[in-house]
């Protein structure tokens, strides 16, 4: 491109070059500012350049200076995104095992083009994608995208569903039965993606992980189940359902020693009732779960101290579970 055209994008150039080479910690003086415009093929000087910061200022973009060494430094002093905010988006990406290796590597180079190419150094400095469990299915992005348009334009949808069989094989389930559901929400639950949706056939709610979907399509017939809706908690849906496992509903009560209090309150919140037990170092809580081999689970994973007390069906469950694992290892 000649010069003379590149002339007409000097304040896009200027804020890229302010953007991408200066933050708080690092500024480029009035000199260095004009070479890099230079370098790409534009020329400059001092006044105009103030005045290019004056107008880059009322579309967001704060220019500040500072004097250090007897030398002016100026910098982009305010960003859309901190460091640290940055960071927490990084963590989410590298720790998601619904986002493909190669996905998760695009989507962090754009979060680092967010920051300075000094914090980006920061951010690439921890970034660990190679040996992270990352699903195979590419085609998740545009799955969670055609679910969104579903939920806004009020439609149902209808996709294959899927397990991994013993070969490492896709085993689609309902022998590949087309499932036909009215999409309501995406949930994020122990590192998955979750779709909510209501079953007009069974008449409740289900829900489905999102990478184990294929062939989705957004559907013509409008979508059922708003009433079942209407006052659904997402928060307390996630909470009672661990791991995402169905199962009945129940009032589970359970018996835990002292130091048990922080994983109960880290699973149930804060808000969840513990009864002290008299004279015994335990306390009693009651929560509603939906019953499954997961929770079960959970609670052995607690060595005996927690322990189900009611109701009695419940905590036969938890007997036979125990059972069945010793078995396994006689």
């Amino acid at each position: 491109m000649p010069k003379s055209s590149n002339q007409k994008l000097k304040l896009i150039y200027l804020a890229r070059l302010m953007h991408e080479k200066t933050d708080d910690e690092h500024g480029l003086t009035m000199p260095e500012i004009i070479h890099e415009l230079d370098l790409c093929g534009i020329k400059a000087e001092r006044k105009s350049i103030y005045d290019d910061f004056e107008a880059l200022g009322t579309v967001g973009m704060d220019i500040e200076k500072e004097t250090a060494g007897g030398r002016t430094f100026y910098y982009l002093a305010g960003r859309d995104f901190e460091l640290p905010e940055l960071k927490l988006l990084v963590d989410a990406v590298q720790g998601s095992k619904f986002i493909t290796r190669k996905k998760s590597e695009a989507l962090i180079r754009k979060i680092e083009g967010l920051a300075s190419i000094y914090d980006a150094k920061k951010l690439a400095r921890n970034v660990y994608v190679a040996n992270r469990i990352k699903t195979m299915n590419e085609s998740i992005y545009y799955t969670v995208d055609d679910i969104y348009s579903a939920i806004n334009e009020n439609r149902k949808i209808s996709f294959l569903y899927f397990k991994w069989n013993e070969k490492g094989e896709k085993q689609f389930k309902r022998d590949g039965k087309i499932y036909k559901v009215s999409p309501w929400a995406l949930t994020w639950d122990d590192e998955n993606y979750y779709l909510v949706a209501f079953d007009a056939e069974a008449g409740i709610i289900k829900h489905y992980r999102v990478d184990k979907m294929l062939k989705m399509e957004v559907l013509d017939e409008r979508r059922e189940g708003a009433d079942h809706f209407k006052n659904f908690d997402m928060a307390l849906y996630s909470k009672k359902t661990f791991g995402m496992y169905s199962g009945k509903d129940e009032h589970v009560t359970l018996r835990c020693r002292n130091q048990m209090a922080d994983p109960i309150i880290d699973r149930f919140g804060q808000d969840v009732l513990m009864r002290p037990v008299t004279g015994e170092d335990c306390f009693d809580v009651t929560v509603k779960v939906a019953v499954s081999p997961l929770f079960l689970t959970w609670i052995m994973n607690f060595g005996g101290d927690i322990k189900i007390m009611a109701p009695e069906h419940v905590a036969t469950q938890q007997i036979e579970l125990a059972k069945k694992i010793i078995a396994a290892y006689e």
